[in-house]
Order: C-alpha cells, then structure tokens, then sequence
C-alpha cells in the first residue's frame, strides 16, 4: 500500500481549488453515491464550483438522497477542473472510460479510498483500510478540518456508512463508527427515516430476482460454498435496474453453513462480474479474486472474468473451493 497522504494536504488542495470534480466508481452503491454527495454539498457550503460525476448515474435505490439531481453522467465536453476527487475506487479505470478521460487533464488527481488493494493511483493518496467505510473517512476529514456539515451531507454519509458496514453487522464495523453515528444523531439526523428508505422500501422485481436466487442456488464444498449465477435473459424477464442487486449476496451469507459466498453476473461485452464474500477471517476473498484481476477486502471483494458465465463461475469455484477445505 502506498504511504498516504495527510488529510491536512487535502483539505489544503480543496481549499486552493475553485472547480472541483468528484466522482466514485462504476455501478455505485451506497458508499459511492453517499461519499461524492456528503463531499461535494460541503464543498458547495465553502462556495466552491463542484461537478459531481458518475459513469452509470445514480441507481433508482439511492435516489432519494437529498443532491442526487446534481449528479450528472460524463458527456463529451471538458470540464476545465482545478481538482479531481476520486472516492472509494480501487482503480483508476474504475471510475469509468468516459469519467477517466475527462478528468486527465485536471492538473491534480486526489484519490481517497478504504480498499487495501488500492495501488495510490493519485496526486495525492489517502488510503485507509482499516475504516469500515469511503463515507466514514470523508465524515472524519470534514469534521477534524471544520468543513461545513448539514443535515444533508449527515444523510449522505450515513447511507455510505450504513450500507457498506451492512447495517453495522460487518466485522469492519469500529468504535469510531458508532461514535459518527451517535455524533449525526445528536445533531438531529433521523437515522430510521433513512433506515426504512434504503432497507424496507425496494420495488416487487427485486424480490423476483431473491426467489429466482433461492431457487437457483447452488452449493459446494459441504454447504461452506454457496453461488448464484444472475444470466443476462433473466435480468431481461425480470427488467431489472442498476441497484437490484444490492445487498442480495448477503442472503447467500446467512446460511449458516456457508463460510463464503459468491454471485456471478452478466455484464455487457461477453464478462462477468463476480461479487465474493467471506465469513471467516482465515478466507481472504480478495487474494482470490486477484487471481483473476480483481480485488477489494479480505471479506469482501470482486472481479471480472471472461464469459460464457457458467464457466467463469466454474474456474473461480474450483479456486475458491480449494481455499475453503484448507481452512478446515
């Protein structure tokens, strides 16, 4: 992992820029969305110019979050920014072809993440992987520097927490984390309002792709391993959208059996993208997934393989099968 950057240099950087770009990954979730909207309202508080990026837009989940209507999908003409912010994106390609060629030119590039696979691909770097969360990283960055925040931005940064703690159950999950928390609430942040909009109001085609997910599973390795393969015709019957998905692999990760589950998903251009999870701290899934280009956390990580998808899945089970029997 690359030496990081101070947040004091960061925050010097934001405050000498006048245009600013931030952006997050393709196929966000709710770290993504939460982190670039809690960063760039606050940004907007301190009067600066600030384009909030993303390459597929905002999933039809996380719309209700107050700023979603400002963030805008790359078009073809340059943005002229003083500053680049990448935020929670392991790679630079993965901000996206269009997003990347649009944000080259600016004559710095700060990349501010949580993944330890992050190879510091910015100007400056700050990368910590020992928060559970992008969004607790930019909520300790904006408080310790008194940079403006709102309720807006606590509603942002708490659905980035949130999310990618898995409702605070994940193991990533710290002291410092409840401490946010505890902090946006006593400032007056209805944190169950938010609870019940990202958690128990999803549309009736996401439970059709869950009972499609029970009914197709398939288990390995004893019932230690379980998988789902997501085909591109079924998202065509269903009319599934970007977002359905999210928080599915966690149904997988209950089974009491399963130390570690995987879901593997068409997407365009004959690939496969693979979602991978791990119960157990001796199973990293991310050395896993490296092994076919990919990364993210030791419990949580993904990556892309060539299709058809049957036998990507077949390649990365039998890897992944091989780790699990030698944790026995």
């Amino acid at each position: 992992m690359p030496a990081s950057s101070s947040t004091s240099e960061i925050v010097a950087a934001m405050r000498s820029a006048r245009r600013i770009a931030v952006v997050a990954h393709v196929r966000p979730d709710g770290d993504a969305v939460g982190s670039i909207l809690g960063l760039a309202l606050s940004l907007r508080a301190m009067g600066k110019e600030v384009i909030a990026l993303l390459e597929d837009g905002v999933p039809e989940n996380l719309a209700f979050l107050p700023g979603t209507d400002t963030i805008i999908q790359p078009g073809s003409a340059p943005l002229n920014v003083d500053l680049a912010i990448a935020l929670d994106t392991a790679t630079h390609e993965r901000i996206g072809e269009r997003c990347k060629a649009l944000l080259d030119p600016a004559p710095m590039l700060v990349n501010i993440d949580h993944h330890p696979t992050n190879p510091g691909y910015g100007t400056l770097n700050h990368i910590d992987a020992t928060s559970p969360a992008t969004g607790q990283i930019i909520y300790n960055l904006l408080s310790e520097h008194g940079l403006p925040i709102d309720d807006a931005v606590r509603q942002n940064l708490f659905i980035a927490i949130s999310t990618d703690t898995g409702s605070f159950q994940f193991s990533s999950t710290n002291a410092r984390t409840h401490r946010i928390v505890a902090e946006m609430i006593e400032a007056g942040l209805d944190t169950a309002r938010l609870a019940t909009l990202v958690y128990q109001s999803c549309p009736l085609r996401r439970l059709d792709l869950m009972r499609a997910m029970l009914n197709e599973m398939q288990f390995r390795a004893d019932g230690r391993i379980a998988s789902w393969q997501l085909t591109q015709k079924l998202m065509d019957d269903i009319g599934m959208l970007p977002g359905d998905t999210e928080g599915l692999i966690d149904t997988l990760r209950m089974i009491d059996s399963v130390v570690s589950c995987v879901i593997f998903e068409d997407v365009p251009g004959g690939k496969v993208r693979i979602s991978a999870r791990s119960k157990d701290a001796r199973l990293d899934v991310s050395t896993i997934c490296g092994q076919f280009g990919g990364g993210g956390h030791r419990m949580a990580s993904g990556a892309r393989m060539r299709g058809p998808i049957g036998e990507a899945a077949e390649k990365f089970l039998q890897v992944l099968e091989h780790e699990v029997r030698r944790i026995d």
